[in-house]
């Protein structure tokens, strides 16, 4: 849910601290924060931020087409394993034998020259 207009958009101001105390030459730093609902400004494009997902600080690069939108975004809390079932574990075993046999062509063919 958007904030109202008269509010404007949420940015951490502490953020903004951090990233303007970093010279030009320390872009890649990263900075880390827990502000996952902070909006992205244009003056983030460039700097690299680490934002918390729950368990780690994930890296994320700014770049343009992110202004707008919020960290949170590019920094996915759940990790997806995969589905399960019988099914599932009788196809994941035939892309393995199927990846063995093209390794194993690949490395008995002869050299051409």
């Amino acid at each position: 849910m958007s904030r109202s207009i008269k509010k404007g958009p949420f940015v951490d101001q502490r953020l903004l601290k951090k990233l303007s105390n970093i010279r030009i030459d320390e872009k890649r730093v990263v900075v880390n924060t827990w502000s996952r609902d902070c909006v992205i400004t244009p003056e983030m494009v460039g700097y690299t931020i680490g934002v918390h997902n729950g368990k780690t600080h994930i890296p994320v690069f700014i770049v343009e087409q992110m202004v707008g939108h919020r960290l949170g975004e590019f920094s996915p809390t759940r990790k997806f394993t995969r589905h399960g079932g019988k099914m599932q574990k009788e196809q994941e075993q035939k892309a393995a034998e199927a990846a063995s046999t093209a390794a194993q062509a690949v490395q008995t063919q002869p050299a051409k020259k």
